[in-house]
């Protein structure tokens, strides 16, 4: 049963490419680097109940699982090649492996990324998947290099995701247009790998909002031994939160909520216009919400002015 759930996999993620060498159906692939490009890996593991609702189609989740490991290549400005995919599953149930691949080669496609290996096994419902891209020497982008005086931004819109997963606790999910695109951004984000590319050359500083903003700008300010300040009133929040949920919700779900994995970067001064001018083209847009400054933290001002104390700052899977 094992070997017919990955050859069900493997007809539908397939994918040519000519540096994969030798893909699914070995001990282990064989891949080709190109020559002039460093490998960019990140790995990332989702668990039902924790990472995603009990009810959550397999096709919105085997879309998932890919898409927060893309967008861990996007805060680094590398181009996606190959993924690596270890499923477990309390039963080897065909229709769930077709959907969960379903969904994972329809986000796959257009980056033309090739799954080259993997395992499955029994188990407590989770998927690990690994990403592997390429990036030129010196170019990646880091969470260390953010410099005082730098402009804050964030790709798209902020709280979308965490308002999504309220309404899905609450039942509400299918409510109207507005809810529904809420869970939507909430089952498949959209990975910024076009964004992390352009912002190579330009940003001093990036990382993917997938615990929070002020969680994931603090990793920022930490590496690079900075301080932020944020302004609630610039963040951008999409119609369907601000239609669904006051205004102090919907800042709490910007500031802190998670899973919207868009990017959080820092730019000198001198390049904010061409960065704006380039994220706009490119649909997804860059919204300035800060500035780097002396010290250390992230301090919040409201529309007034005055400084905030945010109740919560993030997800901790430890925590939770």
């Amino acid at each position: 049963m094992e070997f017919s759930l990955i050859e069900r996999i493997r007809e539908r993620t397939a994918q040519g490419r000519e540096d994969v060498r030798l893909g699914i159906g070995d001990d282990a692939a064989l891949l080709a680097v190109p020559v002039g490009q460093e490998l960019a890996v990140a790995i990332d593991t989702l668990v039902e109940g924790v990472h995603f609702p009990v009810a959550t189609a397999a096709a919105d989740i085997g879309w998932k699982a890919l898409a927060v490991n893309l967008s861990d290549l996007a805060a680094m400005g590398a181009t996606p090649a190959w993924a690596l995919l270890a499923l477990t599953l309390p039963n080897a149930d065909p229709a769930v492996v077709d959907g969960l691949a379903s969904g994972f080669a329809q986000l796959a496609q257009p980056y033309r990324l090739a799954l080259v290996g993997g395992d499955t096994t029994r188990g407590s419902f989770a998927l690990s998947v690994a990403v592997h891209g390429f990036v030129p020497p010196g170019k990646a982008l880091l969470r260390a290099g953010a410099q005082v005086g730098d402009a804050v931004f964030v790709t798209g819109t902020l709280g979308d995701a965490a308002a999504g997963l309220r309404l899905v606790q609450q039942g509400r999910g299918s409510d109207d247009a507005r809810a529904a695109f809420l869970v939507e951004r909430l089952n498949r984000p959209t990975p910024r790998v076009a964004a992390g590319l352009a912002l190579r050359g330009f940003a001093n500083a990036c990382i993917d909002v997938s615990d929070g903003l002020l969680a994931d700008l603090g990793h920022i300010c930490e590496a690079s031994d900075v301080g932020a300040h944020v302004d609630v009133a610039s963040l951008p929040r999409s119609s369907a939160l601000l239609d669904l949920f006051d205004d102090v919700a919907a800042g709490d779900f910007a500031l802190s909520g998670g899973d919207d994995y868009e990017l959080c970067f820092t730019v000198p001064l001198r390049h904010v216009a061409t960065v704006q001018a380039d994220l706009a083209r490119l649909g997804c847009g860059a919204t300035r919400i800060g500035q780097i400054v002396q010290g250390r933290g992230i301090k919040v001002r409201d529309a007034r002015g005055q400084w905030l104390e945010p109740g919560h700052r993030g997800w901790d899977h430890f925590k939770a």
